[in-house]
């Protein structure tokens, strides 16, 4: 009965950011979100945004919600963090600041060993924070060539760790009611028929996605949306990137423009 109880606890992330989602495709307890794109148009930023604003105090227009995020990239900046935080809370002391990141939980992995283990040994944690939401993982494609490298000719051994982390990754987020974030960089040239393939048909001329799938199929059946992120090369478009969101099993496509500035992501 306690754990029903912590499990119904979890707080609503229905408006973590709505320009970031179409139509009544926000984030509910359950969802799998994949920001995928090249290095350098704006995901981490984008987490850096999220982790804001579910750390952030409601009455400073926060979800005042925990975070966990699995550092597999090593390129957390928590000054970075910080800064927005500083620009976006109306009460600015080293103790609010404190208060916020109090509610953030960091991990580095260097192997999908490491990950795997770290996934292992977190299920408790979920267990006994009711306010811990959302788990994120930065990124979950960053060991797949050393993977594949240690896998040899087989194919079931490149993905042996992977397949585990995302099976273990689905049975976290369901049975203890969390919404997961992970990011995947573009590491695949997209192949002639992928967007075909991928899109419904009357999204095809809206996307324009350079997208081909490369991870096991484990991970690719269980995201529920996945966000493309881009750079803008047309200088004349102050906003600078664009994020074209989709929600894989209602169909919904939107399409975003976004900038970074100081305090941040700023749509």
């Amino acid at each position: 009965m306690r754990l029903l109880a912590r499990l119904e606890g979890r707080s609503s992330l229905k408006n973590l950011e709505p320009y970031l989602f179409a139509e009544e495709a926000s984030p509910v307890h359950g969802d799998v979100i994949e920001f995928h794109g090249p290095e350098g148009t704006g995901k981490t930023e984008m987490l850096y945004h999220l982790i804001a604003c579910c750390i952030i105090p409601k009455s400073g227009g926060g979800l005042e919600v925990e975070v966990m995020f699995i550092d597999t990239d090593y390129h957390f900046d928590m000054l970075r963090l910080v800064t927005i935080l500083e620009n976006r809370l109306a009460q600015r002391t080293e103790e609010m600041i404190k208060q916020c990141l109090g509610r953030l939980f960091l991990v580095n992995c260097n192997t999908s060993t490491q990950l795997l283990l770290t996934l292992y040994s977190l299920e408790n944690m979920f267990c006994t924070h009711p306010s811990l939401c959302l788990l994120i993982l930065d990124s979950i494609s960053a060991f797949y060539w050393i993977d594949r490298s240690n896998g040899g000719e087989s194919l079931n051994l490149q993905e042996m760790n992977l397949k585990k982390c995302a099976n273990f990754l689905e049975k976290l987020v369901r049975e203890h009611h969390l919404a997961l974030f992970a990011t995947t960089q573009t590491l695949m040239q997209k192949s002639t028929n992928s967007a075909e393939s991928f899109f419904p048909l009357k999204f095809q001329h809206e996307t324009d996605t350079d997208y081909r799938p490369y991870l096991c199929k484990s991970w690719q059946q269980m995201v529920t949306h996945r966000i493309f992120f881009s750079k803008q090369c047309n200088s004349g478009n102050s906003k600078g990137f664009t994020v074209i969101s989709c929600h894989l099993k209602r169909n919904h496509v939107v399409k975003r423009s976004f900038s970074v500035a100081e305090c941040g992501v700023q749509f």
